[in-house]
């Protein structure tokens, strides 16, 4: 129903409106244009016959052929689809005029007030009573109903051709006369719905009658609206008639009618498709960088967790290589992918929010928390990777210095003992002289001293043997087989001493001299011998250490070992000393000595030999002690660099984060000025990287330099690493949650001003109670990495922010501040729309959506079925050709594709169901 109808139903007195008071210009006293008249004649006239001939009757001569009403009330039976009164079919006066006053009542009963129009002067052929009686019908049942915008009816044709017209060139729709005088604004009408049938580009301003006649032509033989004007008395009249133009287009107003609901129906449901469509594309996309992200953990995960302990430090130093590269290279993209992933699924459900479509819910084990999950626990096998690969390191470090040291103990120990059984076997006391068996004796005493001496050795050999056996070395049983022949062999040795010893003592009681000279220097050399050995073998001694202090005590030992240098001299000077004694006496007396002596091997000139080696080892020390020094100054350097950078780093992190927190729940300024605050600081932040690069490099100095541990900070590389990669995503997470927010606020009409209105709200209770949940990156509270400062309220009680999350007691306090008056049941339902998880929070984007959806339009399912009726003819269901016929391509197939067949009663072959398709786009049940 029109607004005109809806203010004046049937049967009620008709107020004429304002284009009716605009044609209370027939004056009995007035007579019209020549021109106009002629206009007008022809115009109603064809205008009549195009309802006539629906009853297979016309007019030749309007005010002759209506005089006896007959026609008249045929004319009003056909246009208005109702019947009149019998007509009286007398051919008197009266009769005549009785016909023409029921037309009249009709005409009037339909609300139109008929103005100094009277049956009389219709039967008497008054034309212009006749025209303007005809005039009065064509406004009520052709142009009354014609409404754009709420405006009258020929305010609303106007505009309805302005706005048809406008892209068209030399076009300037202004009225109903000289606006259409050239042709060309008939023609841009056709044009504009049926492209078709005429050709614009080829019409000239110039040929006004070869336009206006096209434009004639081309409406009777397609559209079927009669030719009701001359193209030559239009051009040729200064200013054509207003009514005849008015009932002119009215016609190709009420021919497109059909096609323009059918378009704007189309319209609005290409609208919803391409809505769907882009989302179904992100849901794609989602699930694509989805499945990729969640397969490159699964592949990741088992290499860190590959735990095979390699059996040579350059294997494990390629190993650590390999994961710097991980970390540097292949990780940071990984870290990039799932926050875009957060973001785009954050995007994508607010675009499905605004656009009142259901939530999208990922695959399963797809959502943002299985990946954030899987994402924790690849970051757990890393944190546990590169710990096992610094322990493993660590490991053969100390197994390779322990195998040298063992290989050189051992070889010294062989050494020392080769021989030492077949000596331990002679047999030939049994033929010596009791000097010769003293001297033996005493040469076995010297022998025993020496093995007792070297029992320290085996001991340090087989500890050595169970350390390399407790820490897994790799060529164990080799070390173990060695150890087990020395231990053999040592045993060995134990027993024939002893047995060599009982030989001896048994003969000594037959023997009674000995030289007490050669006695003294045995006893003497060999254990001064033996010093030596251990002194050479403590200078040669390989070290390993992890700290200036460590090595400085290794340097305090050797000085104090240096210091008992000149006693050890003194011995001996005093030993060398006794074998000049011995020449002396054989010179002053004159005595042969045959052979060595006869209780050691040893003699001056061995002890001076080794006596060089010492003195030659102490300085030898020295530079190795002195570049150990060098060495652990370096990783000292190495240490304090690494600190004075990440000391700085790492709360400059913290603050960071600390002003993103403010800006994120910062109400002041607009949301566009939040955003640049934002870029701003994701600007800064990205300028900042050179500072981690750098800081990365020296940790991959203390790496290569096998340094592991640091004293002068409490950030490590993997707190920085970690707080980094939060740093990124938050500025990430705020710059895409003020997006939502203007894409919401833009979407559902919001003004700024009701933007900044949500957002004091939800930060005035935001900051309520002492309950904060404070949230923290790094090692703790040593590290400076606490998030969040408290406030005091009137009573000095600590409060703490909440970063954008009120719990469901502030929340009812805020709705209520608001207007809100909230029952338990209309709570609980609110709380099911803003925290859907039973998280036991409320975030601002879910208050602003709730906010919003309380107040916004949307489309809906409902009006997407009704724009779908009108495309199907207002039957319950739609056919494919329907369909490619009133939908573009694209469009037309995504629907073809998802809809199911019609199953109704009234179903034909091929028939669609759009009822349910348009309920499925909106998450709804058919029932």
């Amino acid at each position: 129903m029109s607004a005109l109808e809806s203010q004046a139903p049937f049967g009620l007195p008709y107020v004429a409106d304002d284009y009716m008071q605009q044609e209370e210009d027939w004056d009995r006293d007035l007579l019209l244009d020549p021109a106009w008249e002629k206009q007008q004649r022809k115009t109603f006239t064809a205008w009549c016959n195009s309802h006539l001939r629906k009853a297979g009757t016309q007019i030749e001569n309007i005010e002759e052929d209506f005089r006896n009403g007959l026609k008249l009330m045929l004319l009003l039976e056909v246009i208005s689809g109702e019947r009149l009164p019998k007509p009286d079919k007398g051919k008197m006066r009266f009769h005549k005029i009785a016909n023409v006053n029921k037309a009249l009542d009709f005409i009037a009963s339909k609300g139109v007030k008929l103005v100094s129009i009277g049956a009389e002067e219709i039967v008497d052929g008054n034309l212009k009573m006749t025209l303007g009686m005809i005039w009065t019908i064509i406004l009520r049942f052709a142009i009354q109903d014609i409404s754009v915008e709420e405006t009258s009816a020929k305010e609303g044709l106007l505009l309805w051709c302005q706005r048809k017209t406008a892209p068209y060139r030399n076009v300037n729709v202004q009225n109903f006369h000289i606006s259409w005088k050239d042709g060309l604004a008939l023609c841009a009408l056709i044009h504009r719905h049926r492209p078709d049938l005429i050709d614009y580009a080829k019409l000239r301003k110039d040929d006004p009658i070869g336009n206006l006649n096209t434009a004639f032509e081309v409406a009777e033989k397609y559209l079927d609206i009669p030719k009701m004007l001359d193209a030559e008395d239009i051009v040729n009249t200064p200013k054509p008639d207003e009514k005849a133009i008015m009932t002119y287009v009215s016609c190709f107003y009420h021919a497109f009618a059909g096609a323009e609901q059918a378009e704007t129906a189309a319209n609005r449901i290409c609208k919803v498709l391409a809505v769907n469509q882009e989302n179904e594309k992100l849901m794609e996309e989602y699930e694509k960088l989805a499945s990729e992200l969640l397969e490159w953990i699964r592949r990741t995960v088992p290499w860190l967790e590959n735990r095979a302990p390699e059996t040579s430090m350059a294997a494990m130093q390629r190993k650590l290589e390999d994961f710097r590269d991980y970390r540097r290279v292949h990780k940071p993209p990984r870290v990039q992918e799932k926050c875009q992933l957060e973001i785009n699924f954050n995007t994508l459900q607010t675009k499905l929010r605004l656009s009142n479509r259901p939530a999208f819910m990922p695959s399963e084990g797809k959502m943002v928390s299985d990946i954030a999950n899987a994402w924790k626990g690849l970051e757990q096998v890393e944190k546990g990777y590169e710990e096992w690969l610094l322990t493993e390191i660590r490991r053969l470090q100390r197994l390779d210095h322990l195998a040298e040291k063992f290989k050189h103990k051992a070889t010294l120990h062989e050494s020392w003992t080769r021989g030492k059984e077949e000596l331990l076997s002679q047999r030939d006391y049994e033929a010596a002289s009791l000097t010769e068996v003293r001297a033996l004796l005493r040469r076995h005493e010297a022998f025993e001293s020496d093995l007792a001496a070297h029992q320290d050795r085996v001991e340090q050999i087989a500890a050595i043997a169970q350390e390399l056996n407790e820490l897994d070395y790799h060529d164990a049983a080799t070390v173990n087989a060695r150890c087990q022949v020395i231990c053999d062999q040592w045993d060995t040795l134990g027993t024939l001493t002893q047995k060599r010893r009982d030989a001896l003592e048994r003969t000594e009681k037959l023997l009674e001299t000995i030289d007490q000279l050669y006695l003294e220097f045995a006893k003497r050399a060999a254990p001064f011998n033996n010093w030596m050995d251990g002194a050479v073998e403590d200078l040669q001694d390989m070290f390993i250490v992890h700290s200036i202090e460590e090595i400085q005590s290794l340097i305090t030992a050797h000085e104090q070992f240096k210091a008992t240098l000149p006693e050890a001299d003194r011995e001996r000077m005093a030993i060398v000393g006794i074998y000049g004694e011995i020449q002396k006496i054989a010179q002053t007396y004159g005595i042969k000595l045959s052979g060595g002596n006869p209780y050691t091997s040893l003699t001056h000139l061995d002890i001076t030999s080794k006596w060089d080696m010492v003195k030659q080892l102490v300085p030898h020390r020295d530079q190795t002690l002195q570049e150990e020094l060098s060495r652990q100054q370096s990783n000292e350097r190495l240490r304090r660099q690494f600190a004075a950078q990440a000391n700085i780093i790492g709360p400059w992190i913290q603050t960071k984060m600390e002003e993103l927190g403010r800006v994120s729940v910062d109400a002041s300024g607009s949301l566009e000025d939040q955003m640049s605050r934002l870029k701003q600081h994701e600007q800064n932040i990205i300028n900042y990287k050179s500072n981690i690069d750098k800081l990365e490099g020296d940790h991959q100095l203390i790496q290569e330099a096998l340094v592991f541990d640091n004293r002068h900070t409490n950030y490590t590389m993997e707190h920085i690493r970690v707080g980094w990669e939060q740093l990124l995503t938050t500025v990430a997470r705020t710059i895409n949650e003020v997006e939502n927010q203007i894409l919401t606020r833009d979407a559902k009409g919001i003004s700024q001003e009701q933007m900044n209105e949500f957002r004091a709200s939800f930060n005035h209770f935001d900051r309520v109670g002492p309950r904060g949940r404070g949230r923290s990156w790094g090692g703790g509270t040593d590290g400076g990495m606490e998030r969040g400062t408290p406030h005091c309220d009137a009573r000095s009680r600590p409060l703490q922010k909440r970063n954008g999350m009120m719990d469901p007691d502030d929340f009812r306090a805020c709705l209520i501040s608001m207007g809100y008056d909230l029952g338990e049941v209309e709570f609980a339902r609110i709380m099911m729309l803003v925290d859907p998880n039973n998280t036991g929070v409320v975030t601002f984007q879910a208050f602003i959506d709730f906010m919003t959806r309380e107040t916004a339009e949307t489309d809906t399912a409902e009006q997407v079925i009704a724009s779908f009726k009108i495309l199907a003819g207002d039957k319950n269901y739609i056919t494919v050709e329907e369909l490619r016929r009133e939908l573009p391509a694209e469009q037309a197939e995504y629907c073809i594709s998802r809809m199911v067949k019609y199953v109704g009663a009234d179903a034909v072959a091929g028939a669609l169901d759009y009822v349910s398709f348009s309920n499925a786009l909106y998450g709804e049940s058919d029932l």
